[in-house]
């Protein structure tokens, strides 16, 4: 979407994107559907509040909901701060102590591209033997993983945690419309798929199994997000902490922070 598209076809997208209706749309939001359709056609310019609230109805992130209020002639109403300036001073010490706390197993920051932000020790463990370019900042940690180049080769169950990432980045693609993250889709989508794979309906998580030296590690993930956000970096970062699945991996980590 860009901002020579009046914020009213912007609006349509959106509500077509949820799969929503006008008259769905309009009864969520408390609108007529008469006006929602005037606000979509061009006819009738909403106001700052009618944009944002339509906004939240529709779940449009806050990135994108600063795009259709420029596009609607008004000014964003979300900041967008840096991880180093002050008002993010307890933000960042917040993240840091998650990470810090999480040693001895890996945990990483990604941004909403999924840039590596931020990531602790025990990460080198799982990006060992990956290939410098793909080490180079802004490091993309789902290219890293599944590039051939990567952790995939080392990864034993490549397909599934593929299937599963893919999965993952799919329905952000779908949430977000972020032209970026279908760039990287479509990227990831010609990697080695890593053969087939069969669901194994008694787990509870889809696990990450990678060899190291020769032992083979199993951990699951778990994703801390920020509550109410009202800061578009805030709402796009997501720290990523990986746990053991058994004890040989448990040991495995708190032997290398020894």
């Amino acid at each position: 979407m860009t901002q020579s598209v009046h914020v009213g076809a912007q609006l349509k997208s959106w509500r077509e994107r949820r799969r929503l209706t006008q008259l769905g749309l309009s009864s969520a939001a408390g609108v007529s559907t008469r006006h929602l359709s005037f606000i979509e056609t061009g006819r009738s310019k909403p106001s700052k509040d009618m944009i944002i609230h339509l906004s939240e109805c529709l779940e449009v992130p806050l990135r994108q909901r600063n795009t259709l209020l420029l596009a609607g002639g008004h000014a964003p109403a979300y900041s967008e701060s840096a991880l180093a300036e002050t008002p993010m001073s307890a933000v960042s010490d917040a993240i840091n102590r998650i990470v810090d706390a999480h040693d001895p197993y890996p945990a990483v920051v990604v941004d909403h591209q999924w840039d590596l932000i931020v990531g602790n020790r025990a990460v080198s463990i799982l990006t060992e033997g990956a290939a410098p370019f793909l080490l180079e900042p802004p490091v993309n940690v789902l290219r890293l993983s599944l590039h051939p180049e990567g952790m995939a080769p080392r990864i034993v169950n490549l397909a599934q945690w593929r299937n599963h990432v893919v999965a993952r980045l799919r329905r952000e693609v779908e949430v977000t419309g972020d032209p970026q993250l279908g760039a990287l889709l479509e990227e990831l989508l010609t990697y080695p798929s890593g053969g087939e794979w069969h669901e194994d309906e008694s787990s509870l998580l889809v696990p990450l199994r990678i060899r190291a030296g020769d032992t083979e590690l199993a951990m699951f993930s778990t994703t801390t997000v920020f509550g109410t956000p009202r800061d578009v970096t805030l709402a796009e970062i997501a720290i990523e902490c990986f746990y053991p699945s058994d004890r040989e991996t448990a040991e495995f980590f708190r032997a290398k922070s020894e």
